[in-house]
């Protein structure tokens, strides 16, 4: 960011980071009317997030795998064959237009998974079946005698420790050397030959292998959201992502069961780890959102949920690394989205922190009562989700007309709000989806 922009607020860099994402440069749209509705869309999230009435209480779908059998294809389809997983989600789009796109850069690179040897998730054809979700496999990627190393250079762990552990295609790369090693030129002739060994070469062919799949893959990814995009007036509501620091630890390195008994046999490495890995979470969702040109950072919550830890552990291991996350792309201007899974209803208490300037995040909650959201966020920040995932396949059309009108009369009347299911969708009937967004359309007008 240049000097001009650090003399800016944060309520100053989120209105700039608006006005670019509600009129995005070099974006052809098809129409007037596509341009019209792109603008309106997205000032319906602003004016949500900003706590304000806008016309009407806007629609967004977090899509898992249910785009795919819509369209008449399976799982491992999408993500390796793009041609069929763009004409399932110009479909899905096309026929149930949500206030976002619905985007397919969440479904996964499937060929660059393959040429590396992904090993932290089974993904369609490759451990679970061609029509279903991946699955994480857990286990503990970082050991327990390792957190020093991962506290004092992060970025070397990660290319030397984790990397090869997480992709089989990358195990020589254990035998590198910290980058820093290369500081006279006595000593840098050494710090090469490990690169001149075969084992090694082979690892960053196939790691230049992967790039070029994966930029085969962005570019069609990319391609598919942009023609919905313009030719339907949809918004994409994701820009940038990140994790708590605790759920990094937790999810990407020690796995469940390894950081929750690190809570008790070794509390200030947690602690430590959690502290260092903050700023670069930060960093992290600035940068992506920048090169995205837009405001919304996406941040799934993991093991904060009620019944993981208790509320004196959540205060101390969970909290202040993801607040100080929080806090620090709020002072970019961004606009952080917690994907808040499970239920929160012991923590609401604790997240409603007035260290967190108010009309600068989005919350969408599972399984949390949304009369108390109300009473912890009205005023302070923008909230929404809680509709039940099961309903979208189990129930009727009128079972979810008649929950929509409930969450929106018991919660939505002050704005600040936002429609949207309480988790990731993989399953639903059309009909019911229909019934859900044509629910929210007439039921949310502000009046």
């Amino acid at each position: 960011m240049d000097t001009q922009w650090q003399k800016l607020s944060p309520a100053q860099k989120q209105e700039a980071r608006f006005a670019e994402w509600m009129a995005p440069q070099g974006l052809p749209f098809a129409s007037p009317e596509a341009e019209r509705a792109y603008k309106e869309r997205a000032q319906m999230f602003k004016d949500a997030v900003q706590l304000k009435k806008p016309q009407r209480v806007p629609i967004a779908l977090l899509p898992g795998i249910v785009p795919f059998s819509y369209g008449g294809i399976t799982v491992e389809e999408a993500m390796y064959d793009y041609d069929k997983l763009g004409h399932a989600m110009r479909k899905f789009n096309t026929d149930f237009e949500t206030d976002i796109v619905i985007t397919c850069l969440l479904t996964g690179a499937g060929k660059v998974f393959e040429i590396l040897d992904y090993k932290l998730y089974r993904w369609p054809g490759h451990g679970v079946a061609l029509d279903s979700q991946y699955q994480c496999v857990e286990t503990e990627y970082m050991r327990a005698d390792e957190y020093d190393l991962l506290i004092n250079d992060p970025s070397g762990y990660w290319m030397r420790c984790y990397l090869p552990r997480v992709f089989g295609a990358l195990g020589p790369w254990q035998m590198l050397s910290p980058l820093t090693d290369v500081i006279e030129l006595p000593f840098t002739g050494g710090f090469m030959v490990p690169f001149g060994m075969p084992d090694v070469q082979q690892a960053f062919k196939k790691l230049l292998e992967a790039g070029q799949a994966a930029l085969e893959w962005i570019n069609a990814a990319v391609g598919i959201d942009v023609a919905s995009m313009t030719t339907l007036g949809l918004p994409p509501l994701f820009s940038g992502y990140t994790k708590a620091p605790f759920d990094t630890l937790g999810d990407t390195l020690r796995g469940t069961r390894a950081i929750m008994l690190d809570k008790f046999r070794q509390p200030q490495k947690v602690l430590a780890a959690v502290e260092r890995l903050a700023p670069l979470n930060v960093e992290a969702g600035v940068r992506i959102a920048t090169a995205n040109h837009g405001p919304f950072v996406f941040i799934p919550l993991h093991k904060g949920a009620d019944g993981f830890m208790s509320n004196d552990d959540f205060k101390k291991f969970y909290w202040p690394s993801l607040k100080a996350v929080i806090v620090g792309l709020v002072r970019e201007g961004l606009v952080p989205l917690l994907f808040v899974e499970g239920g929160y209803n012991e923590r609401l208490s604790i997240v409603a922190d007035p260290d967190i300037p108010a009309c600068t995040t989005l919350w969408l909650f599972d399984r949390t009562d949304m009369k108390e959201v109300k009473k912890h966020f009205g005023g302070w920040a923008a909230f929404g989700g809680n509709l039940p995932v099961s309903l979208l396949q189990t129930g009727t059309p009128q079972d979810v007309r008649s929950n929509v009108k409930k969450l929106l009369d018991d919660v939505a009347g002050d704005g600040g709000f936002v429609l949207a299911p309480g988790a990731v969708v993989d399953h639903a009937r059309p009909e019911n989806l229909h019934a859900w967004i044509d629910a929210g359309r007439e039921y949310g007008i502000y009046r």
